[in-house]
């Protein structure tokens, strides 16, 4: 392990017991100053809750659906394994750190999809269908390999982590935070210059997909054998060549894949009920981050 590497990651290995006490903070309530659509009159987005998913529509993502409903979309929960039948009803599907079991969470990571479901969503998004997939640091990124292979992204299964361990802040002027249709938005009032992230994973994605966040040579990606466990022998890569977030055209469907999670939530955790995730100061673009994917998903941008 790089030497620097050490005090964060103390810092974060401390933190973790905190962290897996998240709850929803249900006070943040986002609303665009013009929705997309009239209230519970857009199309569907599905959110997977089939998959050991570790955030669903009534606890870490309360925030994320109800972000989408202020635009006007019905957010739904997905109960099912992925089937033509199934896809048939969403206009959107988004999963969010699904997983292949319970755990324990060491390696080898256990798929979180078939080989038919991944087929079947491919099919899906080829002929039409837009994709929202998330997969955070270990054992996430590892449970989503098989799908995003599907679209060419290859996921690292591993934790995306600041060597000073400082805040994970990706920008316009850091030239972390790329133009593009989404973060560029409709108008200036949707632009995205910041937001921010809170230890994810990485992936390589496929020549033809548009990055959005990016990691740089302050980044490291650990791979520990078991999750939030590390030592000095845990291996590394440098962040520099691997992304946080990308779009992509696929067929006549559309996909953005996404190494991190809780910046699309809203919780509070700890003792003290710190918020992290849109409700954190330094995140307020993040909200509307999530819209203009949505939204550009929706063929909307």
């Amino acid at each position: 392990m790089r030497p620097q590497l050490l005090a964060p990651i103390v810092a974060f290995a401390f933190s973790l017991q905190a962290l897996a006490q998240q709850v929803p903070d249900t006070a943040f309530n986002y609303t665009p100053r013009t929705p997309t659509y009239a209230r519970g009159k857009g199309p569907v987005v599905l959110l997977d809750e089939a998959h050991h998913n570790f955030h669903r529509m009534d606890g870490r993502y309360m925030a994320f659906a109800r972000t989408l409903e202020n635009d006007g979309y019905v957010v739904l929960p997905g109960s099912a394994p992925f089937t033509s039948e199934q896809l048939k009803q969403a206009r959107i599907l988004v999963i969010a750190n699904a997983l292949g079991d319970d755990g324990p969470w060491v390696l080898p990571t256990a798929h979180a999809f078939t080989s038919e479901e991944a087929a079947a969503v491919e099919a899906w998004v080829r002929a039409g269908g837009s994709l929202f997939l998330i997969a955070d640091h270990m054992p996430f990124g590892g449970a989503a390999r098989r799908l995003g292979r599907a679209f060419g992204f290859n996921w690292i299964n591993g934790y995306a982590m600041r060597d000073d361990g400082g805040p994970e802040r990706f920008s316009r002027k850091a030239g972390n935070l790329v133009p593009n249709a989404i973060t560029d938005g409709a108008s200036l009032e949707d632009r995205i210059d910041s937001v921010m992230v809170f230890t994810g994973s990485a992936f390589i994605a496929p020549p033809e997909a548009t990055p959005i966040l990016k990691l740089d040579s302050d980044y490291s990606i650990l791979l520990p054998e078991q999750a939030g466990t590390f030592t000095d022998t845990t291996a590394w890569i440098e962040g520099r060549y691997f992304l946080n977030a990308a779009m992509l055209e696929h067929g006549k469907g559309r996909v953005v894949c996404s190494g991190e999670a809780a910046m699309f939530s809203a919780q509070r955790h700890g003792p003290q009920l710190q918020p992290v995730g849109m409700n954190q100061p330094g995140a307020e673009q993040n909200p509307r981050l999530l819209l203009n994917i949505i939204r550009w998903l929706d063929r909307r941008l």
